[in-house]
């Protein structure tokens, strides 16, 4: 495929990806199934297959694990200037030691301990669990389509 081809594949992928995940969340009004730092991850996983950072261990657990650093840091240490640096270090760190790293997780903690409402434990199933899981299944439909019909 061409560079405008390969372009156009990638931003429909992302667009399908985040189409499931937003559409969800009308039919599903309880849950939320999208958050910001999945934009950024489409860019990678749809633009950049091929990459260690594309791959569906970093994208779920990269967001996975840097999820989880946002709560405890919410649910048990704070949130303040000092801890939101902290908190990011800690999500870099811990997906570097763990081989999974996907630099849209970064924001996560961020995302998290900014946000205006106090989020719960099952926020590492939804939207984080089930929309890496919907972006990674996405991604591997659309390359295996770009193989077919390339």
């Amino acid at each position: 495929m061409n560079k405008l081809s390969t372009s156009v594949v990638a931003g429909i992928g992302a667009a399908i990806a985040i189409g499931i995940l937003t559409f969800s969340n009308q039919s599903y009004s309880d849950f939320i199934l999208v958050m910001a730092p999945f934009g950024a991850s489409t860019v990678i996983v749809f633009g950049l297959p091929n990459s260690p950072l594309a791959q569906p261990k970093n994208v779920i657990f990269g967001h996975l694990i840097t999820a989880a650093v946002g709560l405890g840091f919410v649910h048990f240490i704070g949130v303040n200037p000092a801890t939101l640096a902290i908190a990011t270090g800690i999500g870099v760190s811990a997906m570097l030691l763990t081989d999974t790293t996907h630099p849209p997780a970064g924001a996560n903690p961020l995302f998290i301990m900014m946000s205006s409402q106090l989020l719960g434990w099952s926020f590492l199933i939804t939207p984080v669990l089930i929309g890496t899981i919907t972006i990674v299944l996405v991604g591997k439909a659309m390359q295996s389509w770009q193989r077919k019909y390339a």
